[in-house]
Formats: structure tokens, sequence, C-alpha cells
């Protein structure tokens, strides 16, 4: 590790050479263009809204076999679903392989017919980190890739970013750094784009969020913090001003909101104790809002300000505990699933409005894949699957309309209305097959995109079913 790094900021790197005007986005508004959709809201447009019940032989327009693992989420630009997987090692923790043969594939998938349109393969950096311990959660394909309607940018971790145009040519591929994390955990933060600029946290890769140039992949600005070196998250843009935006990440103890421009820190506050952050924030208007795990708590923070906000711009903070999961706000509640509880809190004041069970659903052992008692822990299955983190959910809540839909590990999609008052609506599954399910699930005109570590299903109204 470089010894010059620093807790917070120090911006080593820098040739500013921004453009005046952003290139335009040509994404359609019912596009889910990144982790958890527009912006990571995990919020998807209400017209049309996607089927509310589900089985493996209603409402699955089409299921596709997919050639590898991994954990990112599926991404919904105009026509085409775009997802990023792993092979040839890896896909077993009995017997993982030979490094060498570890290859990175992304996937455009015509939405309609499920079509694989083509399939491109990265050859990755070598060493990899080896696939033990707890990187087997989640393994060698966990950052969503991003896209502005035009072309498609992954991060693939120590292999680095690779940007792909609409046919699937490689336009330029970057390497951020090359580092591992104390745990040997991985990484999973996944790219965003700001302006002409794709920003990535290479937290265990250079403990640096780095940006860059989307058209040519040239360095940008480059901030290292040691503090990142805990972080697995995913930054939101929160708009502070018509002239300001800040770039905002919660990383242990704290949150940062830096200059997206110049990747300068702008603002920081107190915020969750943990030494880990795996979740991403939430953004309820001016207000981000973190949950985290290892009893890390709750906490809302105004975006905006100088140097030290924690006096001036601390909202709340509670003792709520999520897991793995980021939450979704609809209409300033805060929903969040743990253990297959549901829980509900007031965004404006962090207090409790409702906490319950979710009923129904099958669970399974993380290690057998059998059944196991009402109230187990689902997670990995036995064979391809990789363990279970203690039971924890790796997907996210997202809503359309006055629904939320979570996916669990093991498959069931639990939906509950958004409102002041629990209500379970359904709860669903794609197949009766024991696959993983660790992704966030996208929403996109009225389909439901999950993806498992074997197959990705579109689901929406119909009567018909078609495999591939």
């Amino acid at each position: 590790m470089t010894g010059a790094r620093v807790n917070r900021w120090s911006v080593v790197r820098a040739a500013f050479v921004f453009a005046a005007v952003a290139a335009p986005l040509v994404s359609r508004a019912a596009d889910w263009p990144r982790f958890r959709g527009p912006n990571g809201s995990g919020i998807a447009e209400a017209n049309p809204l996607p089927p509310l019940e589900w089985r493996p032989t209603r409402n699955i327009a089409w299921k596709v076999e997919l050639p590898g693992a991994g954990s990112s989420s599926p991404i919904v630009v105009k026509d085409r679903v775009y997802v990023t997987c792993y092979s040839g090692y890896g896909l077993d923790r009995q017997d993982p392989g030979r490094m060498e043969d570890l290859r990175r594939h992304l996937l455009a998938i015509d939405r309609k017919t499920g079509q694989v349109i083509w399939t491109r393969t990265v050859e990755p950096y070598l060493p990899e980190d080896p696939y033990r311990g707890n990187f087997t959660e989640h393994g060698y394909a966990s950052h969503t890739p991003v896209s502005d309607g035009e072309n498609v940018y992954c991060f693939f971790g120590k292999t680095g970013v690779v940007a792909f145009d609409w046919d699937g040519n490689v336009l330029w591929k970057t390497q951020v750094g090359t580092e591992s994390n104390p745990q040997g955990w991985g990484t999973a933060s996944s790219p965003v784009l700001y302006k002409d600029l794709v920003i990535v946290t290479a937290s265990a890769e250079s403990q640096a969020i780095i940006a860059l140039d989307k058209r040519t992949g040239q360095e940008r600005w480059r901030a290292e913090a040691s503090g990142l070196i805990g972080v697995w998250g995913t930054p939101v843009l929160v708009p502070v001003s018509e002239e300001r935006t800040d770039l905002v990440i919660m990383v242990p103890n704290e949150i940062w909101g830096l200059n997206p421009d110049t990747g300068k820190l702008r603002w920081y506050s107190t915020a969750t104790r943990t030494n880990t952050v795996c979740s991403s924030l939430v953004v309820v208007g001016d207000t981000v809002i973190g949950i985290e795990s290892m009893g890390g708590g709750s906490v809302a923070v105004r975006a905006g300000g100088e140097g030290d906000v924690s006096a001036t711009h601390l909202v709340w903070s509670g003792r709520d505990n999520n897991r793995i999961s980021t939450p979704v706000a609809v209409n300033g509640r805060v929903y969040f699933f743990s253990n297959r509880v549901a829980n509900c809190i007031d965004a404006r004041t962090g207090e409790r409005i409702f906490q319950a069970r979710l009923e129904g659903g099958r669970t399974a052992s993380a290690r057998t894949g059998q059944p196991s008692p009402p109230g187990g822990r689902g997670g990995r299955f036995g064979g391809r699957g990789m363990g279970g983190f203690g039971g924890s959910d790796y997907g996210s809540p997202i809503a359309a309309g006055d629904r939320i839909y979570f996916t669990t590990r093991n498959g069931d999609t639990f939906v509950i209305r958004a409102s002041d008052k629990f209500e379970q609506l359904a709860v669903n599954r794609v197949t009766d097959e024991p696959e993983d399910f660790s992704a966030t699930p996208a929403i996109s005109d009225g389909q439901i995109f999950i993806r498992s570590d074997r197959h990705l299903y579109c689901v929406a109204e119909t009567v018909h079913q078609t495999s591939r």
C-alpha cells in the first residue's frame, strides 16, 4: 500500500481539461442504465407496472442461460439488456479450477426475445484475488456496468475499466489498480457517469476514486484515501443547487461529498460506526440516508456545505441495521430488508414506521440446497454455489408505483405495498431449481429482469414462455 495515502482525500494526479458542456446522453427515461437504475434510486417509471405475480410457468417471457456466474446486476438500455459474468475459474468452492482460465464476459441481449445479440470476452489481469473465504460470496463479476445510451462501461476490478460500443467493439481499456484489500474480499462498487466522465470506486485496487474520460479512457482525476479500503458501495450524485452537484459516498464512520469535476473533497460528516460499508446511500431531496450492518446503525445527512459539516448537516442518526443490500426510498419512507424482515422508517426523522416478517417463500440451506425450517437463512447453493455470508441477501429492493420488489438469494421475490402500513402482496419465483440470486433486478417498461448465477430471466405480463 502507498504510504502517502491519507484517511480522507489527497488528489495526487490531475489533468483537468474538462469539457464546458457535458456530452448529451441518449438513453430514455424508462431505461435502467446503472446499478439500481436512475442515479441508483432503485425506482422505475410506474407506467406500465411490472407483474405483481409470476411463477416458472406464468409471466416468464424468456430465460437465457449465461456463460458463467456473477453478482452484477443487469442494466437496460433501449431495446437491450446488458449483463456481465465470469467463467473458467471460481465456480465451485470445492474445485475452483485454474486461475489462468478465468474470463470476464459482457452480453448484449434483445429485451423482447431473449436472443443473445453478442458476447464479448475479456482476458483478466493476473494474479487475481484467489477464490477462497468471503471472496466466494460474489466472485469476479460483481460490478454492474453503466451506459450512456450509446456505449457500455464495465469495471472488472484489477483487469480495469473497459468501454464497449453498441456493436460490442472495445473502445478503450484502462487499468485502475492491482492491489487487494486486507481481507481478500474483492470489490463490488459499480461505475457511475457524470458529464463526460466514468467515475470508478477502485477501493481495493488503489484505494481511490478515479474519473476517466468516457471517450478515451484517459485518467482525468484521481482522489486517493485510505478510508476507501472498506467500501463496497456505489456513489450517488446529489444536486445541491442549480450550479452544484456533489458526488457522495459512505465510507467507514463517515460520509464524504466530492466535487465530481475535480475529485476534491468538499465536505464530510460523521456517520455509521462500522469498518465496512457494503451498501450504497439513498437520496431523498438534498439528503442522503445510509443504513449499515455490523451494528453500524443508520444516519441521514444533508448534502452541501464545506469541510466538517457534522454539527450542521446531520439530520438524524439511529440504530437500524441493514445487511448487504441498499435501501429504497419512496414517498418519504425508507424501506429495507434483513433476514426476511421488512423495515420501514420515516426519511425525515428516522423513526420506525413498521417492522414485519415476510411470509411464505422457500428457505434453503446455504450449503446443501435442501429446504430449511421457516425463518431459516437462504444463501449460496452447493456445487456452483458459494456458501452463505451469515445468510445475507445481496440484492437490493427496487420500486415501481406503489410496489416494492425484493429478491432473496434463494430466488424468492417478495412484493410489498409502498405504504405506511405493512402489506405483503405476493411472493414469486422464476425457477424451482437451486440457483443463486445475488444481483439486484432491473425494471423497465413493465418488465423485470432477474439475474441468477446461471440465467437471466425476463418477467412480463405474458402467457408464453421461451427458453434459450
